[in-house]
């Protein structure tokens, strides 16, 4: 049931609302739990197990590692609970990509905002193994962590430890519910009246790739790239609204990125809480940047590539994770050289020419990267495509 749908916008948001403001504080949890898996139900009704089964298991296994438990018999725990949630993410989204070569596999259904809610259970499992936040005894209280509808879909991933309190206890209030409607209406805007018309442009232009020209390639990217903002923003800003109207306050997943002036600054602003989750429970656990130099650049590079393949089985999501990756380390490797070079670019001293050149190179670099991503969207050639983009420089 996206948000943008009939049924979400003039029945089920009204109804659920209705009854979620008029049931007592200590009933809230449970109906926006019984709301939460009828809304998911309602898009994924033979997939519902599988969430039940990753709460279960979650909820099972963080009060296994209890601090007296002992760190060896934890750090196992976590390594099972691991193994469980991304065994679970592998079979039903990844199997035939790694496998699909050597055995033949029926092919399975892909559920619904699988991967989302695997990093909630991740970062709950993890929390609690590094002792940020005590176990949740409460099952029904972690199920709607899990389970939350605004962020159940498509995020924004939110870290376990950030939304304990809320759990436990929130509070409403006329403000709460007029700012979370003014931005569930923006991010509406965002959906329907920008990303889905762009949507029929960039369809036109990469659906026919033989008739590509450079303009047509470079506009149908551009147009891919507003595109994707738009559509990803604008359900975050749903997500979002929709939370504060319940009394989570979800933290912002898009800050201005086509401002940013570096592909670091990029990643800071796009997809925030993606690009937080991979920081926290896979770059640090890397070893970050408290390594050696060459160790530090692979260590970027391979939560890139993660991040390419988290976004779907198929080797131009690698290839573009891998491209965005060591654009990524360049950056850092030649920061210094880089800056040191400028001293001597009188423009530089210009400082709104030097903000205009690095956010236009930066842009640039981001929508080339964007054609393996784009290509696995629309099933096409990305060297084809590249070809067409730069036709004109031979």
């Amino acid at each position: 049931m996206a948000f943008s749908s009939i049924s979400f916008l003039f029945y089920f948001l009204p109804l659920f609302f209705i009854i979620y403001y008029l049931i007592p504080a200590r009933a809230k949890n449970v109906v926006l739990l019984a709301g939460s898996l009828f809304f998911y139900a309602w898009g994924e009704p033979r997939c519902i197990l599988l969430l039940l089964a990753s709460i279960l298991v979650a909820w099972l296994l963080g009060r296994a590692m209890r601090p007296e438990a002992g760190a060896g018999r934890r750090r196992g725990l976590l390594i099972l609970g691991l193994v469980f949630q991304l065994g679970l993410l592998v079979a039903v989204k990844y199997a035939g990509f790694f496998f699909g070569a050597f055995i033949d596999l029926p092919k399975l259904h892909l559920p619904l905002g699988v991967s989302f809610y695997t990093f909630h259970a991740i970062s709950y499992l993890v929390d609690v193994y590094r002792q940020k936040t005590p176990p949740q005894k409460n099952l029904l209280r972690l199920g709607l962590y899990l389970a939350l509808f605004p962020k159940l879909v498509m995020g924004p991933i939110v870290p376990y430890h950030e939304l304990e309190p809320a759990l436990a206890q929130r509070t409403i209030d006329a403000q709460d519910v007029s700012d979370g409607c003014f931005r569930f209406t923006i991010g509406l805007a965002k959906k329907a009246l920008l990303a889905d018309a762009l949507a029929g442009l960039v369809t036109g232009i990469w659906g026919d790739l033989a008739s590509l020209t450079v303009l047509s390639a470079w506009l149908g990217l551009i147009g891919y790239a507003l595109q994707l903002y738009f559509d990803f923003s604008g359900y975050s800003d749903m997500a979002i609204g929709l939370g504060r109207m319940l009394g989570f306050r979800l933290p912002r997943n898009f800050e201005h990125p086509y401002a940013a002036r570096s592909m670091r600054d990029f990643w800071r602003r796009w997809h925030i809480s993606l690009s937080s989750w991979f920081r926290d429970y896979v770059y640090f656990s890397l070893g970050g940047s408290r390594c050696a130099p060459w160790r530090h650049y692979l260590n970027i590079v391979i939560v890139f590539v993660c991040s390419g393949l988290w976004h779907g089985a198929d080797w131009r999501y690698l290839a573009w994770g891998l491209a965005t990756g060591l654009c990524a380390a360049f950056g850092v490797v030649t920061a210094k050289a880089r800056k040191k070079l400028n001293r001597f670019n009188p423009l530089y001293r210009m400082g709104w020419f030097k903000a205009l050149w690095q956010c236009l190179v930066t842009n640039a670099l981001f929508c080339l990267t964007l054609v393996f991503f784009a290509s696995a969207i629309y099933n096409t050639d990305p060297f084809a495509v590249y070809g067409s983009l730069l036709q004109g420089w031979d």
